[in-house]
C-alpha cells in the first residue's frame, strides 16, 4: 500500500515535467490533436526553441538573470557569513542587539511601498541593483549561518587564537572551510531565491531589455507570446503552448543543472571527528 502511494506521489510530480517537455518538442499536428499539452511526443520539433531564441530577447534574459543570480548569491552569502559569524562570538559587544535586530526584519517586513520608497530615493530604479541590495541578506539565513557557526568546535578557533591568528584569518581559514556544508544549502536558497524573483523586477524595472527571465518568461505566458521572435510568418510560427513550454524549460534547466553538484552537502558531516573531547 505505501508503495502504491509513493508511486502515485511520484507520478504527480514527475508527470508534470515530462508534459512540458514533451509539449516544448512535440511536432505542430500532434499538439494541435491533443488541444495544447503532449505527453509522448510522436516526434521531435526544436521550432519553439528556434523561435524564442531567434529575437534574442529570451538569450539576452537568460545571461541577464545568470548574472544578478551569481553576482546576488556571492554577495549575500558574503554579507551573511560575515554578519552570522559576528553575532556568534560571545566576546562581540554587540552580538545580541544585532541578533535582535536581525530577528525584528525577520518577523516585521517592512512592506512594498516602503521598500520602492527606499529603492527610487537610493536611485535604483531602472537598475539591476535594484533586483539585489533590496533582498541582498535574508534573517532567516543568518540565522541558520550563526546556529552552524556556533556549532564549530570552540576548541579550534581558541588554539587558532594562541597561535596569533587574528578574526579575520581565524574567519578565513577555520570557520569558512568547516562550513562547504552549509554555504551550500543557503547558497542555494539565495541562487533560487534571485533566479526566481520576478516581482522586483516588474516593480523596479521599466527597460524591457534588463528585464530578466522570470519576468521574460511571465510575459510569454499571460501576455504576449510573439515578443522579441523574428518574424517567422503565420505558417512557420510554432503553436503558443509549444513556445511557453519552451522558455519554461529554458527557465528550470540552469538550476536543475546546479543542484546536482550541491546536494552531497547537504547531509553531509563536515565536522564529524574533527576534534576529540
Amino acid at each position: 500500500m505505501k508503495g502504491i502511494i509513493l508511486l502515485i506521489l511520484c507520478g504527480a510530480v514527475i508527470v508534470p515535467f515530462i508534459s512540458v517537455i514533451s509539449t516544448s518538442i512535440a511536432p505542430r499536428d500532434q499538439i494541435s490533436r491533443a488541444g495544447g499539452l503532449v505527453l509522448f511526443p510522436s516526434g521531435i520539433d526544436l521550432g519553439a526553441y528556434k523561435a524564442i531564441f531567434s529575437g534574442g530577447v529570451v538569450s539576452r534574459a537568460l545571461l541577464i538573470s545568470i548574472g544578478v543570480t551569481v553576482v546576488g548569491t556571492t554577495l549575500s552569502l558574503f554579507v551573511s557569513c560575515l554578519l552570522a559569524y559576528a553575532i556568534s562570538r560571545s566576546h562581540f559587544v554587540l552580538a545580541r542587539p544585532v541578533l535582535l535586530v536581525v530577528l525584528i526584519g525577520m518577523l516585521f517586513s517592512p512592506g512594498m511601498i516602503p521598500v520602492y520608497l527606499v529603492v527610487r530615493q537610493t536611485g535604483l530604479l531602472n537598475s539591476l541593483w535594484a533586483l539585489i541590495l533590496p533582498t541582498m541578506v535574508s534573517g532567516f539565513n543568518v540565522i541558520v549561518l550563526r546556529s552552524f557557526f556556533q556549532s564549530i568546535p570552540v576548541e579550534l578557533t581558541e588554539s587558532a587564537t594562541i597561535d596569533g591568528a587574528s578574526e579575520w584569518q581565524v574567519f578565513s581559514r577555520i570557520v569558512m572551510p568547516l562550513s562547504k556544508a552549509v554555504l551550500a544549502v543557503i547558497g542555494l536558497f539565495y541562487a533560487v531565491g534571485y533566479w526566481n524573483a520576478f516581482f522586483s523586477a516588474l516593480l523596479y524595472l521599466d527597460d524591457a531589455s534588463k528585464w530578466p527571465m522570470q519576468l521574460v518568461l511571465r510575459t510569454y505566458v499571460v501576455n504576449d507570446t510573439s515578443m522579441g521572435q523574428a518574424d517567422l510568418g503565420t505558417e512557420m510560427m510554432p503553436p503558443q503552448s509549444a513556445l511557453q513550454m519552451a522558455i519554461l524549460v529554458v527557465s528550470m534547466v540552469p538550476i536543475l543543472i546546479v543542484y546536482p553538484f550541491l546536494q552531497k552537502h547537504f547531509a553531509k558531516g563536515v565536522l564529524t571527528g574533527a576534534v576529540k573531547g
